[in-house]
């Protein structure tokens, strides 16, 4: 096998083609997560294919995916960067191909790029960038719920005020509103939805809206807000979420059409299907490919570019689009699975929503993150055992100030130090007080002592028993690299109270875990155990991530777990990882195969090739589904 170095990323890498495939010259693309199926494919028709340029060069394409939010992150940094100096516009990691999930994200990346650049328009705006495909915001829910929430004027004025599904649907059971949708910071159909949010309560057109209108609305916008249990990081990871959870873990999302279908497509036998309800006035959700050009795009990139969006309008690369429930942008194409088997209408009309002004969009995130997000309430039991000598420790805590650095005002971490003895929590939020007692804690961390694992997961819980509010999110969050010690509490006796805190109880508290060490140094049946404990449902909230000395993680449904040397994975389809030299590669499988099980920001390679890129133990920490809200 031949080793292929990519560059560190922070999202999905989708590389196609790669044993074989040399190309001339290669187009960097950053994609919004709903396309990254079809880019990961059109990278491996491009490999067969042989696009070439006017002088005979050929083209190829390396993909990464993320949440259309970090893309706009990872793209205004690159070029603030390059502004000042600090990155050579010759970097090959700066995307020459960018494509967001909708056209909200678009005027928000050329929004803040311009205020790096004024006058030298990087980003294009949305007129001067080819469709490629599109999916409207809708409402996934259940059937019974589905006919109330359609004969509603606005779902989201009901929202408001409605606390039970009989309020939305009279008939349906008293059962409280469970709401989700992934995070306006992260993602493009969060962000959509908080606009719609602020549309449908003010009662102004979205273009109309205005700075006074985001004040004067915030407190109807936080009344929405507060039926959220979570919120995601993948509007397609929120659906599947749904679906294996059911209506207790959530009974409405937003999300994209094209996510109900993916939903019905894949949900258990026998298990009812899933409906999108389509409101009055939407988001249509238009998948652009955005050309930029900034300096870090050289003429023959340009050139390579212009010949690849020629190419993924071509009706084998739409149909492509159409396969994964999205809409077309080449009308000669039909979009395939637009059906009603699979909860969705061909037929539906509604008036699609313009964007904000960006800078009223900004004043809507800044509103949402100080105001109207849902608050959430944490239990951090970090391990300072003699056992965490040396670079574990040193990675918590690299890890845990970042984390620190990104909690918003309103929520609230209690930090948990344990070894023998568990110390009082020390609680923090996102002042300035409260991050500097948080500075302080990590400063003062010391590996000495045993490890009372159990007695300390339970202490966590207790702390959020006693001072949890109803309307925050709750959560443990447990970082150690060993086995229990000397509690007084058994794993059984864990794991029952656990479970009557978690989604089958009346508390709602998630529990995570995370292991830090060697793969085989932290007890990873014991890790799992407690994530199970606090009330996982397959694919569910509760997890366990492991962090190997090089420091990546999997993803495996419900639990994320750490993968030892030659570990063979089973589900549908089974595969396996092996380690070489701190490197991950990936055996008897395809990318194909591997974009869900890698959804923490691990590369994704083909089969005989190597990557080192790797994932840092905050990045396990905040990619972990559901975790990133806990922020």
């Amino acid at each position: 096998m031949r080793r292929l170095t990519l560059p560190a990323a922070a999202g999905l890498a989708l590389l196609a083609g790669c044993s074989a495939f040399k190309p001339g010259v290669e187009v960097t693309a950053l994609v919004g997560s709903a396309l990254s199926d079809v880019c990961n494919q059109t990278a491996e028709r491009l490999t067969r294919d042989q696009q070439r340029l006017a002088d005979g060069t050929v083209i190829g394409l390396r993909c990464r995916a993320m949440g259309s939010g970090d893309v706009v992150t990872e793209v205004v940094e690159a070029a603030r960067a390059v502004h000042n100096g600090s990155r050579s516009a010759d970097d090959p990691t700066i995307p020459t191909l960018i494509s967001l999930d909708g056209d909200l994200e678009q005027d928000q990346l050329q929004y803040l790029v311009q205020q790096i650049a004024p006058n030298a328009d990087w980003i294009p705006s949305t007129t001067d960038s080819p469709a490629f495909a599109s999916s409207p915001m809708v409402l996934m829910t259940t059937a019974d719920l589905a006919d109330g929430l359609n004969d509603l004027e606005n779902p989201y004025t009901a929202l408001t005020t409605a606390s039970t599904h009989r309020e939305l649907a009279p008939g349906s059971a008293a059962l409280p509103i469970r709401f989700v949708h992934t995070a306006p910071t992260r993602s493009n159909s969060g962000l959509q939805t908080l606009v719609a949010q602020y549309v449908a309560v003010s009662g102004k057109p979205a273009e109309r809206l205005t700075l006074a209108d985001v004040r004067a609305n915030t407190g109807k916008v936080k009344a929405i807000q507060s039926k959220i249990t979570r919120y995601g990081a993948s509007t397609g990871g929120l659906a599947k979420a749904m679906v294996q959870n059911g209506p207790f873990w959530a009974s409405i999302a937003s999300v994209y059409e094209s996510s109900v279908v993916a939903s019905n497509r894949s949900r258990p036998a026998g298990q009812s299907p899933y409906v999108a309800i389509y409101p009055k006035a939407t988001f249509t959700s238009t998948m652009r490919l955005i050309l930029p050009t900034g300096p870090w795009v050289s003429e023959q990139e340009r050139e390579a570019v212009q010949v690849l969006s020629d190419y993924m309008l071509k009706p084998e690369v739409q149909e492509l689009v159409a396969d994964i429930g999205l809409r077309p942008a080449n009308p000669a194409v039909t979009a395939s699975q637009i059906l009603p088997s699979n909860g969705v209408d061909s037929k539906a009309r509604y008036e699609a929503l313009r964007s904000p002004r960006p800078e009223v969009v900004q004043a809507m995130i800044q509103a949402w993150l100080v105001a109207a997000k849902k608050s959430s309430r944490v239990a951090l039991v970090v391990d300072s055992s003699g056992s965490m000598q040396g670079a574990k420790l040193a990675a918590v805590q690299s890890s845990l100030m970042r984390y620190l650095s990104q909690i918003g005002v309103n929520d609230t971490v209690a930090l948990i130090d344990f070894d023998s003895r568990i110390q009082k929590p020390v609680v923090v939020d996102g002042s300035d007080a409260g991050q500097q007692r948080g500075q302080a804690f990590l400063s003062g961390l010391k590996a000495d002592g045993g490890t009372h694992l159990h007695d300390a997961v339970l202490a966590g819980r207790n702390w959020l028993k006693q001072t949890g509010q109803k309307e925050e999110i709750l959560a443990v969050v447990v970082l150690t690299d060993g086995r229990d010690q000397g509690s007084t509490t058994t794993l059984s006796t864990l794991q029952e109270e656990l479970r009557r805190s978690g989604f089958e109880g009346d508390d709602r508290i998630a529990v995570f875990s995370v292991g830090y060490g060697e793969a085989g140094a932290f007890d990873a049946t014991t890790l799992q155990a407690l994530a199970d404990g606090g009330g996982c449902l397959p694919g569910g909230d509760s997890q366990f991530v492991g962090v190997e000395a090089s420091a990546v993680a999997h993803r495996d449904e419900c639990a994320v777990v750490g993968i030892e040397a030659e570990q063979r994975i089973g589900g549908e389809n089974d595969v396996r990882l092996a380690v070489e030299d701190s490197l991950w590669a990936v055996k008897e499988a395809d990318c194909g195969l591997w974009k869900e099980f890698l959804g923490l920001g691990l590369p994704v390679v083909e089969d005989g090739c190597w990557s080192n890129d790797q994932t840092s133990s905050l990045d396990a920490l905040e990619q972990a589904e559901g975790l990133e809200s806990l922020s």
